[in-house]
C-alpha cells in the first residue's frame, strides 16, 4: 500500500557545517588543534562551508596591505593543513556581499539589550578600552554569516557558544514575524580548544603573545620551544605529566607510543626539561612535514589557490543570494509577488 506523503516522517534536514576564522595574524598550534583540525575532520560529515573572516577582521586590523597578506596567507594555510576544496567550500567573507544585507535585516530585529550582553562587549567596556559599532554589532553580523548557508552545525569554542545562541534567537525572532525563513543552527563544541597551552603556560593566544605559529620558520620555532617556561624541580624528582604543559603540547603531536612513554619519563624522573623539549621539536616537525610540503607546492603556484576562493565564492553566493531572496520575500523588500516567507 503507498504511503501517504503527507503522514511520511520529515528526513532530517542534510548536514551542513559552517564556520570562519579570523586572518588577525598567522595560524599557530592554538588555532590548529582548536578549530582547524575539527574544521578536516568535519568535511566528511556533511555540506562544509568555511570563510575567512575578513570583515570581522576590520575591527582589529587597520592596515590594508597587511590584511590582504594575511588572508591570502590563511587561504594558504588552510589548504596546506588539508581543508579539501573538493569536499570543501572555501571562501573570503567579504566576496559574498550579500551576507552584508542579510545582516541588515537581522538587526532590525535585534535589541540592544541582547547585544550589551555579549561577553567580547561587556569585557571591552569592562576593561575601559574603546569598544566600536563594528565589535558591538559583531554577533550580528556571524548570525548572518551562519544563516546565509542553512547552516545546521557550527563548530565553535565554549566562548563563543553566546554567539551561536543570539544567532538563533536574531532567526528565531525573524522567523515569528515573517514565517518559516531561516534554518536554526546547534553549535558543536570543538575538543581540547582550551588545553592548548602557549610558551608561558597560559592558554595559546595571539593577545598573550605566546603562541608558536604553525609554518614559522623551523630555527624561530625551535628557539620558542627551547624557551617554554617550565618549573625548577630537580631532574633526579619524579614529576606528574598530567597538567604539565609541555607535556601537554607534546601529547598532541607525538605518537602514542612516544607519547606513552615520555609520560613514564615524568613520572620515573631523572630526566631534563631541556630533553622533552628536543623531543618536541622533533615530534612537532614531524606532524607538520606533509603540510608544511603541500604549503610550498601551493606557494610556487599562486595563481591555484585564487581559483579555489574564486570558485568558493561562487557557490557560497549561489547558496546565499538563495536565503538573502528568500529573507527579502518574506519581510515584503521583493515586489515581484507576494512574499512566501517559506524555506524551499
Amino acid at each position: 500500500m503507498p504511503t501517504d506523503p503527507s503522514q511520511a516522517a520529515k528526513a532530517p534536514p542534510p548536514v551542513r557545517v559552517l564556520s570562519g576564522i579570523q586572518p588577525t595574524g598567522r595560524f599557530h598550534w592554538g588555532n590548529y588543534f582548536g578549530a582547524i583540525r575539527q574544521y578536516i575532520e568535519l568535511q566528511a560529515a556533511g555540506e562544509a562551508f568555511y570563510f575567512i573572516a575578513d570583515l570581522h577582521a576590520l575591527t582589529t586590523v587597520r592596515d590594508p596591505a597587511r590584511l590582504r597578506s594575511l588572508v591570502h596567507a590563511a587561504a594558504v594555510d588552510l589548504v596546506a593543513l588539508g581543508l579539501d576544496p573538493a569536499r570543501a567550500t572555501l571562501f573570503v567573507q567579504s566576496d559574498v556581499p550579500e551576507v552584508t544585507e542579510l545582516t541588515w535585516l537581522l538587526m532590525t530585529v535585534c535589541p540592544m539589550g541582547l547585544l550589551e550582553r555579549c561577553h567580547a562587549y561587556k569585557d571591552k567596556k569592562t576593561r575601559g578600552l574603546p569598544a566600536d559599532a563594528g565589535l558591538f554589532t559583531y554577533p550580528v553580523l556571524m548570525a548572518a554569516d551562519i544563516l546565509a548557508y542553512d547552516a545546521t552545525v557550527v563548530p565553535v569554542g565554549e566562548d563563543q557558544v553566546q554567539h551561536i545562541e543570539v544567532c538563533r534567537d536574531l532567526a528565531g525572532t525573524f522567523n515569528h514575524l515573517y514565517g518559516d525563513v531561516f534554518t536554526l543552527p546547534k553549535p558543536r563544541l570543538v575538543e581540547g580548544g582550551a588545553k592548548v597551552p602557549g610558551t608561558d603556560g597560559q592558554k595559546m593566544s595571539k593577545s598573550y603573545e605566546n603562541t608558536i605559529e604553525v609554518f614559522e620558520d623551523p630555527a624561530v620555532q625551535k628557539k620558542k620551544i627551547m624557551r617554554i617556561t617550565t618549573d625548577s624541580r630537580p631532574v633526579e624528582e619524579p614529576k606528574d605529566p598530567a597538567g604539565d604543559h609541555l607535556f601537554e603540547l607534546f601529547a598532541l603531536m607525538a605518537p602514542e607510543s612516544d607519547r606513552l612513554q615520555m609520560a613514564d619519563r615524568y613520572r620515573r624522573g631523572g630526566f631534563g626539561y631541556g630533553d622533552v623539549k628536543k623531543a618536541l621539536v622533533e615530534a612537532a616537525g614531524a606532524f607538520f612535514a606533509v603540510a608544511r610540503a603541500r604549503r610550498a607546492e601551493l606557494e610556487a603556484d599562486p595563481g591555484r589557490v585564487e581559483a579555489i576562493l574564486a570558485d568558493g565564492a561562487a557557490r557560497a553566493r549561489r547558496q546565499a543570494a538563495a536565503v538573502l531572496t528568500r529573507a527579502r520575500d518574506a519581510c515584503g523588500l521583493s515586489r515581484g509577488g507576494p512574499p512566501s516567507g517559506r524555506k524551499a
